[in-house]
């Protein structure tokens, strides 16, 4: 072949691998343009709140959750979620590790709660994601809960933190000069320093949280935003909003009064006010998360931030929460002390305005999380993920068992039996229903109120829920100390 046409045809070759290069460089450029930012997580967790104590499930007619029923619109609420212990501190370590909370040896109150690194928190995980991570409000789980201690939320993944720890907060006195207080009136901390200030706490936590927001719109973000409303004390509520009412008002436990005797008189049924109390802190609840909602959608923020909104436990029955037909409450581990509320929204991805009847765990949320984010899941979690219920994908999930221990009671849920052992009544002083000792199963299609026993009629479904319980029992407590499983009641407030 000629010298010229051998060069001609190198000079064609080359500019061809010229195109070819570039079209992969500009390809590339308009991919990375137009590819979308990591979705921003939104947790909120309430406390205490009754299973029906929203007006989007149509069985609470004295509810108007606005707010809480646009979520549900804009997302799935499910139905059949469960938190992994009827209190508040031991189901807060499930829910942020995917793990039962069993595993680090929590059964109850006391205890020394979220401490070991092996179980990995959402912060920790979203942090090495490059996410901004910010806990705000509440956090309970036990003695490492000192500044030290792996609990305190800027020890585990998180890199801002604004709120308090323990059971229970005063709604409206948050300074050093009402010490701890039979109510809990000390200072919020910011960071890792104590603040005296003034608010009332489900407006604190809601501007905090907005806040993190607003100082981290450019970025991915995880929010942990973590009301104590619910809990008691309900009465504290605004001064304008007990007039605006016409309520009456209940005045806090004296410093000379005993402070369970002064529960009596506003826990249920003693207090004619009671229930407005309770729906007083759950007017501003739904009031704030109307507010979070409103800041993602003026930050452009809203079709890429996902929203997990859950309860902690079960709705507090002598906090006047209203767990429907579901019986018992807080404390039990009958149906109403851990079903709880759950609702999941994305509006980019998720599906809108879907009830779920799938059984799912707030076990199940860190899981979840990382497959929304495009994070490696840990190995070695008790949940899963189930973006699939929430894509649509499927409409239920693979059958699973769930188990709870308490040490005063022990239950599993398979398919649509449950069996439950009590052996002594949790947190008597608090407890407002029938718990009697023994072994029973219920058929929780059936009989979602858990008022038959089949125990007798099913002598073999026993007998194989009892074995599946022990064997997860023995999975869990395998060469841990006893001495961290003892229960504390006192720590109940």
């Amino acid at each position: 072949m000629p010298r010229k046409n051998r060069s001609m045809k190198l000079h064609s070759a080359i500019n061809r691998l010229y195109v070819l290069v570039f079209l992969c460089i500009g390809t590339h450029l308009v991919y990375a343009a137009e590819s979308p930012k990591p979705a921003n997580v939104i947790l909120i967790v309430v406390d205490d709140l009754g299973y029906v104590d929203m007006s989007c499930t149509g069985q609470a007619k004295d509810v108007q959750t606005p707010n809480i029923d646009k979520l549900a619109q804009l997302g799935i609420r499910f139905t059949y979620a469960y938190a992994t212990a009827p209190i508040c501190n031991a189901s807060r370590i499930s829910l942020i590790t995917g793990c039962y909370q069993q595993r680090q040896g929590q059964y109850w109150y006391s205890g020394r709660g979220l401490h070991d690194p092996k179980y990995v928190t959402i912060a920790e995980i979203l942090k090495k994601q490059g996410y901004a991570t910010g806990y705000v409000g509440k956090f309970h789980h036990g003695s490492s809960d000192k500044p030290t201690g792996r609990g305190f939320p800027l020890n585990h993944g998180f890199q801002y933190f604004y709120g308090f720890s323990g059971g229970t907060k005063h709604y409206l006195h948050h300074s050093r000069k009402n010490g701890k207080g039979k109510l809990h009136e000390g200072p919020m901390w910011m960071q890792r320093e104590q603040q005296d200030i003034e608010g009332f706490t489900t407006e604190l936590f809601g501007e905090k949280g907005r806040e993190f927001i607003r100082t981290n719109k450019a970025s991915a973000f995880y929010l942990h935003l973590s009301f104590n409303a619910v809990h008691n004390f309900t009465h504290q509520l605004p001064v304008d909003y007990l007039q605006e009412k016409g309520l009456k008002g209940f005045p806090d436990v004296k410093p000379n009064e005993s402070y369970w005797e002064w529960r009596k008189k506003i826990g249920y049924p003693a207090h004619p006010e009671g229930r407005q109390y309770y729906l007083g802190q759950l007017h501003f609840l739904d009031h704030e998360i109307g507010l979070l909602m409103k800041e993602l959608e003026d930050q452009g923020l809203a079709d890429r931030t996902a929203i997990i909104f859950v309860s902690d436990n079960g709705g507090s029955l002598v906090t006047y929460a209203n767990n429907g037909v579901l019986k018992g409450g807080k404390y039990t581990l009958f149906e109403g002390g851990t079903r709880v509320p759950m609702i999941v929204t994305y509006p980019s991805a998720f599906e809108k305005n879907i009830v779920s009847d799938s059984v799912v765990s707030t076990m199940d949320i860190l899981p979840t999380i990382c497959k929304l984010t495009g994070t490696s899941i840990p190995d070695g979690l008790d949940g899963v993920d189930i973006t699939p219920l929430l894509t649509g994908a499927c409409r239920v999930l693979n059958p699973r068992s769930l188990f709870w221990d308490t040490k005063a009671e022990e239950a599993i849920r398979k398919g649509k039996w449950k069996l439950l052992i009590t052996r002594k009544v949790p947190n008597s002083r608090l407890q407002i229903v029938d718990t009697p000792k023994g072994m029973f199963l219920y058929d929780l299609e059936r009989d979602p109120g858990e008022t038959i026993d089949r125990s007798s009629e099913y002598p073999e479904i026993v007998k194989e829920l009892s074995y599946a319980l022990d064997d997860w029992q023995t999975s869990v407590t395998r060469n841990r100390q006893a001495k961290h499983n003892k229960p504390d009641a006192g720590d109940g407030k």
